[in-house]
């Protein structure tokens, strides 16, 4: 499953229900503090469901919302890519569709509630059966389905799924289709949420800023999640069950022969005691591998060198994990969320870095996630990738970037936009576009001018009156002639400015 859309309402700066599309590389860009983060870290907390970086908070409750009463934080997640068949009671197949569990658009949505950012409440939002003679079926028991199917006829009565079915069909001319949630929290229905979770996506975040500890640190991330993708894979699963069985034999053949032993001593004592082994899907194998890391010379881990040298490594996990996904069949689904990874890089590196997430992202059942603050970052991307997080007026809006929606489709004009700023390259592009579309007259018109010193090809001099765009332009052009003041950053900004605003007006 992938994710298709993500909504989150009333978390943190996200006062409004917010909705926000994914595709399988999404890379949110925008100011300082404007909820880039916020993001990933309301997936960390709805995937993860406390065992993740991120844990809620009371403080997390979006303050003007909590004035008024409003105390419940609400993030939702729409699958596409759906299994074809999934198992919600016992050994009994079927499909999402067959079960009435997708919304009205034929999706899965799931949506988390935390009342007072406490636990959580889950929910499927789906397109489910109202009538009171054929709703609620999934939150009944295998006796309770059968007197609700009555004299209906039935394939299996043993299986819940088949008699859903059944009696789904009896009414499917009145089955009173309704968008409703389907609070699956409920004693009857946590099996149901619990089965679902096997065919979630594993969700891992790694954030620019971690704890520098020998335990936890973002060195140590590549690994631990590995584990976790390694422990994800359906043969080794087998395996630990075949090995969980023959060990539940030898501790059951061990307790008995001590409860023999004592019932020869105290019968009484003997009968009241029982051997209790927990399943094997209730062990914990990746804490055998908890510890797993990676040691630099002389075993000191290498999240004690350098925030570049650790970046450097989480870099070519990456790269690795690209070659692995494309290469391999049938891997988990896996999403990779990453704040900044242009933090502490080479530009050299970043761009290696932009090409493995890239490729990653093409490969089969992945998704993956960034933040970033670097306009170079943005320009090794294509329109398709990019999110534009902006507020107006204390909301928060989710600008999806589309070449038809910019006055001039360039990727400096993204960074214009997220950063608030652009470089000399995007000034060139500007001037040059107003140039292309014979409209520079225009553009100069009524505008002042400065003085410029040309300097000529047998090395003589002229001043001339040239507008301030201009003047930085032939700066750009010239760097040779160094016979003019330098134009500031504000000026360039300026300048900027002026262009896109030209270019608005006749676009």
């Amino acid at each position: 499953m992938k994710i298709k859309e993500v909504r989150i309402s009333n978390f943190r700066n996200y006062k409004d229900d917010t909705t926000i599309d994914f595709n399988d590389l999404t890379v949110f860009v925008g100011r300082n503090d404007i909820g880039k983060s916020t993001v990933l870290e309301a997936l960390d907390i709805f995937f993860n469901e406390k065992n993740g970086i991120i844990k809620i908070d009371p403080e997390d409750i979006n303050k003007e919302n909590k004035s008024q009463g409003n105390n419940n934080i609400e993030i939702s997640v729409i699958f596409q890519d759906l299994p074809d068949s999934i198992t919600i009671d016992a050994s009994n197949p079927t499909t999402l569709a067959e079960e009435y569990l997708l919304n009205n658009d034929g999706y899965l949505e799931i949506k988390k509630r935390f009342p007072n950012a406490g636990k959580e409440k889950v929910f499927i939002i789906a397109s489910h059966p109202t009538n009171p003679d054929c709703s609620e079926l999934l939150l009944k028991k295998n006796s309770d389905l059968k007197k609700a199917l009555g004299s209906i006829p039935c394939e299996d009565k043993t299986k819940n799924a088949s008699i859903r079915k059944a009696i789904w069909n009896h009414y499917s001319t009145d089955l009173q289709l309704d968008n409703i949630e389907i609070d699956v929290t409920k004693e009857d229905a946590k099996n149901i949420w619990e089965q679902l979770k096997n065919y979630m996506p594993l969700y891992a975040l790694f954030q620019s800023d971690r704890k520098n500890s020998d335990g936890d640190s973002e060195i140590q991330d590549p690994l631990k999640e590995a584990v976790r993708q390694i422990l994800n894979n359906e043969e080794l699963k087998n395996k630990f069950n075949e090995i969980s069985t023959v060990v539940e034999m030898k501790l059951r053949e061990v307790s008995t022969r001590t409860l023999e032993k004592l019932r020869e001593m105290n019968p009484e004592v003997a009968d009241s005691l029982n051997p209790v082994i927990p399943p094997a899907e209730n062990l914990k194998w990746a804490d055998v591998f908890k510890n797993v890391s990676i040691s630099g010379d002389e075993d000191i881990p290498i999240n004690k060198r350098g925030s570049g040298i650790k970046r450097l490594v989480l870099l070519n996990f990456f790269r690795a994990e690209a070659e692995r996904r494309q290469a391999e069949k049938n891997v988990p689904n896996i999403i990779y969320a990453i704040e900044e990874p242009e933090t502490s890089q080479h530009p050299a590196h970043q761009r290696k870095l932009i090409e493995a997430f890239i490729t990653l992202s093409e490969a089969p059942n992945t998704q993956v996630i960034l933040t970033t603050h670097s306009p170079a970052i943005v320009k090794l991307l294509k329109f398709e990738h990019l999110k534009l997080i902006k507020q107006d007026d204390r909301k928060v809006i989710i600008q999806k970037i589309e070449r038809s929606n910019l006055p001039y489709p360039s990727l400096n004009e993204v960074n214009f936009l997220a950063f608030g700023e652009s470089d000399d390259e995007y000034h060139n592009e500007l001037y040059g576009f107003i140039e292309s579309e014979s409209k520079l007259q225009d553009f100069k018109q009524g505008k002042s001018t400065v003085e410029y010193i040309k300097l000529k090809n047998d090395g003589s001099t002229q001043n001339i009156r040239v507008i301030f765009s201009e003047y930085i332009r032939h700066q750009i052009h010239h760097p040779e002639n160094t016979r003019n003041t330098r134009f500031t950053n504000d000026q360039l900004q300026e300048s900027i400015g002026l262009m896109r605003d030209f270019v608005r007006s006749f676009s």
